[in-house]
């Protein structure tokens, strides 16, 4: 099997818990990626984990939703909630902001530039950019992160959307699923970007797990994993981490399922990788072409 796979932590610098989640399940093998967010409440946490496990990938998680900037709030005014302190508190707002034309290219260019170069004045080599909340599933978000990513030395982003074959598993609830594969029609747009026409910007064939985001357990991972093609190179998307106190400080809608993520990674990656023709493990600085 040549197919080729990143395993991805997303929210990476939000608690402890998450961290210390990621620090081990990179130690054990069932983890080769995280996504690190520049205004999270455990940065410097997770910043010092990133510098203690040299081989894993760590990409820059852009917020532009559900967060706190790291630009000087008055300098992105189109991107600001009601507080005009921080970024709309929910997607489906930042969404119909973004529909109306109410959200400034010139401002993502900017507040995305600023998250990217605090990892990297932390002594972080980013691997890629991918988005909270998947927001740069949308042209007028890919573009602008496409053009940080090109001026920053950032190879890679994620492709953010579900390749077929795993949306035919029918995980996660059905209106997740209708909703992801409603999206799906944005992928064409996005493949025509010329960053990633071009392969100036590499990303993958697919991400899989979008769907059963909030439902991916040890049964549905491995499903997943089961039916890997045999060719391809494709990430996982995962937010594995410890449900303790200080997940109950911080906005989110993964608490007790976090727990359930790192267990499955722990049970069913080392199966998968048991196999004779086991996928081929890789972070997105891996994304040269295959063998």
């Amino acid at each position: 099997m040549s197919v080729r796979l990143i395993l991805n932590a997303d929210d990476f610098g939000l608690t402890a818990g998450i961290n210390r989640a990621i620090g081990e399940l990179h130690a054990a093998g069932a983890l080769t990626s995280a996504t690190l967010m520049a205004s999270g409440p455990a940065f410097d946490d997770a910043v010092h984990i990133a510098h203690a496990h040299p081989t894993l990938g760590v990409g820059c998680h852009i917020v532009l939703t559900d967060g706190a900037p790291v630009s000087p709030p008055e300098s992105i005014p189109s991107l600001l909630g009601p507080d005009r302190k921080t970024f709309r508190p929910t997607l489906s707002a930042f969404l119909g902001a973004l529909f109306l034309g109410r959200i400034h290219t010139e401002d993502v260019l900017r507040e995305a530039s600023a998250q990217v170069e605090k990892l990297q004045r932390a002594g972080i080599a980013i691997t890629h950019l991918d988005t909270h909340k998947h927001t740069h599933l949308f042209p007028a978000i890919a573009r602008p992160l496409l053009q940080v990513a090109e001026r920053s030395s950032v190879g890679a982003i994620r492709n953010p959307f579900e390749p077929a074959w795993n949306s035919a598993l029918h995980h996660g609830n059905g209106s997740r699923r209708l909703a992801v594969n409603l999206i799906g029609r944005l992928r064409p747009r996005f493949a025509a970007l010329p960053q990633i026409r071009d392969a100036r910007v590499k990303t993958t064939d697919g991400t899989v797990a979008i769907s059963a985001t909030g439902q991916l357990d040890a049964a549905s991972l491995a499903q997943t994993l089961a039916a890997l093609p045999p060719n391809g190179t494709y990430e996982l998307c995962c937010h594995p981490g410890y449900n303790d106190p200080d997940l109950d400080r911080v906005t989110t809608r993964l608490r007790a399922h976090r727990d359930v993520e790192r267990e499955a990674l722990l049970a069913e990656i080392p199966k998968i990788l048991s196999q004779p023709q086991s996928p081929k493990l890789i972070h997105y600085g891996g994304l040269n072409p295959p063998d």
